[in-house]
């Protein structure tokens, strides 16, 4: 229990290697990610200042929230996307590394969520959250009342039913509330009826911190959820791969009355 898969296939295998180049390529990086993020006065892409009211626009904000021990550095290549494609409001949450308690960064999450609120003019922002940024955002739509401010919330490998993968990190309570058998678990297997977010959850085969893979997908009867499978992407990829990105903006751009187009996502 525990152990990671066995690298049986070439699929594996390529996908494996891939993950540490993005592991390196993201350690380079790491370092101009550690500092909060500031409201900035223009968005990186020359776009309309951000201070001032962005309600009517085509897009709501969107903020992005990392995983564990990561920070805002893992959404360069997404955060360029999205204003190439037309998104002028991309803000991404910083939670502190010593955060020992889900429900905590949660709530911080919702201050954060109100000030963009607040600062915008916008009445409902989206989320894109990695891995436990994904847990943590899907705690405060749900168990903190965050549906009334969030429109969509994409996750990407986020251990939506809990990871067996590496037990001897359990030392870290934020890791223990990643497992199956935790109470931030079982809480958010409650009913959640009357729930505005739509949440689309992408979850990839060859995800080897989660175990088993399915479990970043949203099964939850009361939720209005699409699950996107994602083929030949390891878990440190899905922020950087061009074709997740790609769909991310699909679900991002999509509306209650134009559903998103659901389907799996292969990459060679």
């Amino acid at each position: 229990m525990g152990a990671l898969p066995v690298l049986s296939t070439p699929l594996l295998l390529r996908t494996t290697l891939v993950e540490l180049g993005v592991l390196t390529a993201h350690l380079l990086l790491y370092p101009t990610g550690i500092a909060q993020e500031r409201p900035p006065t223009a968005s990186p892409a020359a776009g309309p200042p951000t201070r001032l009211p962005t309600e009517g626009r085509a897009h709501p904000p969107v903020l992005l929230l990392h995983g564990f021990v990561d920070n805002r550095s893992v959404f360069v290549l997404l955060r360029r996307s999205l204003y190439r494609h037309g998104w002028r409001h991309v803000e991404a949450l910083n939670y502190s590394p010593l955060t020992c308690d889900l429900r905590r960064a949660a709530e911080l999450l919702g201050r954060h969520v109100e000030e963009v609120c607040a600062r915008t003019g916008h009445r409902r922002v989206d989320l894109v959250g990695h891995s436990l940024g994904g847990l943590i955002a899907r705690y405060y739509v749900q168990r903190c009342g965050g549906d009334e401010r969030v429109r969509t919330l994409v996750t990407l490998g986020t251990p939506h039913a809990g990871t067996r993968v590496a037990p001897l990190m359990s030392a870290h309570p934020i890791v223990r509330q990643m497992r199956p058998d935790s109470a931030v678990i079982a809480e958010l297997a409650l009913p959640a009826p009357r729930c505005r977010t739509r949440f689309v959850a992408f979850w990839s085969e060859e995800d080897q911190v989660m175990v088993p893979a399915t479990t970043a997908r949203i099964d939850h009867p009361d939720l209005h959820v699409e699950n996107v499978r994602v083929s030949g992407v390891g878990h440190l990829a899905l922020p950087v791969n061009a074709a997740v990105a790609a769909r991310i903006r699909e679900a991002l751009a999509a509306t209650e009355a134009v559903p998103f187009a659901q389907g799996a996502i292969s990459v060679a």
